[in-house]
C-alpha cells in the first residue's frame, strides 16, 4: 500500500488546497488527515485564538468524518504517525514564520528518508519570490506591489471532495480540544464553510464600496476575512480569483491590502529577526516609559478618548478591530504613553482571533517608526481627530462606550469639554498636544 500524511496546520481546508493534492497523488491507497496540538503553543499564552482553534478542529473534524489528531512535539509525533501508517511521505503547506521554518526543518531531519513535502504556499505568491532584478529583497511596500502584481499567481486549485479521498486513521487519536466559551468574547464563525459563505455576501453586498469605506468603523463594512485567512479556511488566491472579476476601485483596493499582508509575510521572510525585534534597530535606543497604569487603563479602554477606548473594548469583545483603529490604538500606546511597541503586540497577539505574527508585529513597527516606512515617526495620529474623521457621527464610539450613548453630537468625541461630563466616563490619560511634543523630542534625541 503507498500511503501519505496530509499535515494539516492552518490550512484546514477542502478548496484551493496544493498540499492536499499533492498527498493524494502521492497516497494512492491512502491519506492520513494529521493534525498536531504543537506544545510550542499553550493554550494559556493565546486563549482566544485556542477557542476558535478548538471550533476549527471541531468543524473539519466533522467535515471530512475523523481528524486524526495528537499532541506533543511534531519532530516526536509525525514520525511516529509515519511509523504507525508505513507512509511513504509527509505533505504540508510550508509556514513561513521563524518557528516554522525551524519546526519544519527538525520534523525533516527526524522523517529520515520518509520525504517531508513541501507543496504551494499559504500566500498568493510564497515570501521569497518577489526580488528586484539584482536578486534582493524589497525594503518599500509601493515598487514591492507592483512587482507582486507582475509575478502574479497560479489559479485556485481544484477543490477536494471530502467523500471522495481514501482517509486513513490510526488508532490513539488524542481528543479534540473542547470548544468552550470565552467570557464576553463573541467569536466569528469557524470553518471553511462559514469563511466561503462570509466572502462571497461580502463580495456582492460591500466589496465596490470598499475604497470608500474601509476607513470607517461606524459603518463595519469591512470584508473581516482576516481571521479566515489567518487561519486558512480560505486561500488568497481564491478572492483575488473573484476580485480579478470585478473592475471597480473598491475590487482593487481590496487587492492592494490583501497585497500588503504579503509584503510583511516577505519581509519578515527576509528578516526574521523583525518578528519580536526590531526592524530599523535605531529604535531599540529610543526613550520608554515602563508599563503601569496607563498601560492597563489602555488595555481596558479606560484612556478617556473615546475612539481609543472603543477600539480596545472591541478588541476584548470580538477578538477582532477594525484595521483603521488598530492603528490609532497603536499610536496612542507608543507616542502618548510613550511605551515600546512590543507590550502592545504582545496583548495584540494574546487578544486577536486573527493575530497573525507578520501582520501584527510589521503593522505595530510601522506605527511606531521602526518598520518599514521611509519617514515614519513624526506620524503621530491625533485621537480625538481619528474618532472625528473616521467615526464622524460616534456610532462606533457609542456602540462600544456605553457610557457615552447618551452623549449627543460630535461632543461624544471630547466628553471632557461638556458642560455636564459623564460621572462614569474617565477624563484624558495624558494631553495628547503634550504628549506628541515628548515623543519628536525623544525621536530627536537618537540623534538621527
Amino acid at each position: 500500500m503507498t500511503v501519505s500524511v496530509m499535515w494539516f496546520r492552518a490550512d484546514l481546508r477542502l478548496h484551493d488546497h496544493g498540499a492536499l493534492r499533492s498527498a493524494l497523488e502521492a497516497g494512492a491507497d491512502g491519506v492520513v488527515p494529521l493534525f498536531v496540538l504543537d506544545e510550542h503553543f499553550p493554550a494559556e499564552n493565546m486563549p482566544v485564538r485556542a477557542a476558535y482553534l478548538a471550533r476549527l478542529l471541531a468543524d473539519f473534524d466533522e467535515r471530512i468524518d475523523g481528524l486524526h489528531v495528537v499532541r506533543g512535539r511534531p519532530e516526536v509525533e509525525v514520525p511516529r504517525v509515519v511509523r504507525e501508517t508505513g507512509a511513504a511521505s509527509v505533505h504540508v503547506t510550508p509556514g513561513h514564520t521563524p518557528y516554522a521554518l525551524r519546526r519544519d526543518a527538525r520534523v525533516a531531519e527526524a522523517l529520515g528518508d520518509v520525504p517531508l513535502v513541501a507543496a504551494d504556499s499559504s500566500y498568493a505568491v510564497a515570501p521569497g519570490t518577489v526580488r528586484k532584478g539584482d536578486g534582493s529583497a524589497y525594503k518599500v511596500f509601493t515598487p514591492w506591489f507592483r512587482a507582486w502584481q507582475a509575478q502574479g499567481s497560479h489559479p485556485p486549485v481544484t477543490a477536494v471532495r471530502a467523500h471522495a479521498v481514501p482517509w486513513v486513521r490510526p488508532g490513539g487519536s488524542t481528543p479534540l480540544p473542547d470548544v468552550r466559551e470565552i467570557e464576553g468574547v463573541d467569536l466569528p464563525p469557524a470553518g471553511e464553510q462559514a469563511a466561503r459563505a462570509h466572502w462571497r455576501r461580502w463580495l456582492d453586498d460591500h466589496v465596490d464600496d470598499y475604497d470608500s469605506e474601509r476607513d470607517r468603523p461606524d459603518l463595519d463594512t469591512t470584508s473581516r476575512m482576516s481571521v479566515h485567512l489567518k487561519w486558512g479556511t480560505i486561500h488568497p488566491r481564491t478572492l483575488l480569483a473573484d476580485l480579478a472579476e470585478r473592475s471597480s476601485a473598491g475590487a482593487r483596493a481590496y487587492e492592494r491590502q490583501l497585497a500588503f499582508r504579503e509584503f510583511y509575510a516577505d519581509v519578515l521572510h527576509e528578516w526574521p529577526g523583525s518578528a519580536f525585534g526590531y526592524y530599523n534597530r535605531d529604535y531599540e535606543r529610543m526613550q520608554y516609559d515602563e508599563p503601569a497604569g496607563d498601560f492597563e487603563a489602555w488595555r481596558e479602554g479606560r484612556t478617556g478618548f473615546p475612539f481609543i477606548d472603543a477600539g480596545m473594548r472591541q478588541l476584548l469583545a470580538q477578538g477582532w478591530m477594525h484595521n483603521r483603529v488598530r492603528m490609532a490604538v497603536a499610536s496612542f500606546l507608543v507616542k502618548d504613553l510613550h511605551l515600546e511597541w512590543t507590550h502592545g503586540a504582545r496583548w495584540f497577539r494574546e487578544r486577536l482571533v486573527d493575530a497573525d505574527l507578520a501582520n501584527n508585529q510589521h503593522g505595530w513597527q510601522w506605527v511606531a517608526g521602526c518598520g518599514t516606512d521611509a519617514a515614519p515617526y513624526f506620524r503621530v495620529f491625533n485621537p480625538v481627530g481619528q474618532g472625528r474623521r473616521f467615526d464622524p457621527d460616534g456610532a462606533y464610539i457609542r456602540r462600544w462606550v456605553p457610557e457615552l450613548r447618551g452623549v449627543q453630537g460630535r461632543g461624544v468625541h471630547e466628553p471632557w469639554t461638556l458642560p455636564d461630563p459623564p460621572a462614569d466616563y474617565p477624563p484624558p490619560l495624558v494631553d495628547h498636544a503634550q504628549e506628541r511634543l515628548e515623543a519628536l523630542r525623544r525621536h530627536d534625541a537618537l540623534g538621527g
